[in-house]
């Protein structure tokens, strides 16, 4: 059975959309840790991140290089964190996190709620970016 994120790389479930290019997709966490989280993911569908290939792993970290740097034009941070826990979908992805402190990635804290008109505006700004 395909992962969620598979689902959503193939259009089934629809998502906040950031980025997104042949091997690569970038969307909106909708449980966030803050506003803009982002989840960057390869579209093949690879349980472990560090099975992938090393050329995909460049160019996924590439990937989600471009979108960090467009999350930090769009929204107010001191710097955008990376976090890879891979235990909760078992699809490789990256969390891009707007951070001000060090516990603003702590994933145990209580996760933000945003309306759809909220979560597309936050895509919009951060599409702008690019």
């Amino acid at each position: 059975m395909a992962s969620i994120f598979s689902r959503i790389a193939s259009g089934e479930i629809p998502c906040y959309k950031i980025a997104e290019t042949e091997q690569f997709l970038a969307f909106l966490d909708i449980n966030p840790l803050t506003k803009g989280h982002t989840l960057v993911i390869p579209k093949r569908e690879v349980d472990y991140l560090f099975d992938l290939p090393d050329e995909e792993m460049a160019g996924l970290s590439v990937f989600a290089k471009k979108v960090a740097l467009a999350i930090g034009k769009a929204i107010p941070c001191k710097k955008v964190g990376v976090a890879v826990i891979g235990l909760e979908v078992p699809h490789a992805h990256i969390h891009l996190v707007p951070i001000n402190g060090v516990y603003d990635i702590d994933f145990r804290q209580p996760k933000m709620k945003f309306s759809p008109e909220e979560f597309a505006d936050i895509t919009e700004s951060i599409r702008a970016g690019f």
